[in-house]
């Protein structure tokens, strides 16, 4: 399947669910959310809401940030997309339909977040979830410290 059928996809269904969930929750079903899960899926890797709404923005796309952050809250709560608090005062979110999980390497320094899958996680994640007999239902780690561009930059001013 080329990538292009395969992105269609998956918007298709995302704008379903999102669709039935404003539906079953009593939210009106406007075409601005839709612009936005549209935009959000087109992104790769993380975002924060003002980046969003500046994209938005240079698109032409007449969006308010009020409608943006509640849409994204919406995303968030029916499980669409994800929220990450990477010890910065702004909030990074991320696509989450059909997307494997993932864990975080978060640079200190220049705030840059680089993505990686270690299958031992997943390994250690079930062994605790027997061992206290506890139902995972969403991970969220992340390792913190300083990027390769970074410590170079520390470097040339030791």
């Amino acid at each position: 399947m080329m990538q292009k059928e395969k992105e269609t996809g998956v918007f298709e269904n995302v704008k379903s669910i999102f669709s039935a969930y404003l539906q079953n929750n009593g939210h009106r079903r406007t075409p601005e959310r839709f612009t936005i899960l549209k935009e959000i899926y087109l992104t790769d890797g993380h975002f924060d809401v003002e980046s969003l709404y500046i994209k938005m923005k240079n698109n032409k796309y007449r969006v308010s940030r009020a409608t943006l952050y509640n849409t994204i809250d919406l995303l968030v709560k029916c499980n669409l997309v994800l929220k990450h608090q990477f010890g910065r005062n702004v909030a990074q979110f991320e696509k989450s339909y059909k997307y494997r999980q993932h864990d975080h390497l978060v640079c200190s320094n220049c705030g840059k977040v680089f993505e990686f899958c270690d299958p031992r996680l997943l390994a250690i994640q079930d062994s605790v979830s027997d061992l206290f007999n506890f139902e995972v239902s969403k991970r969220s780690l992340a390792f913190f410290g300083s990027c390769k561009s970074c410590q170079k930059l520390e470097e040339k001013s030791d």
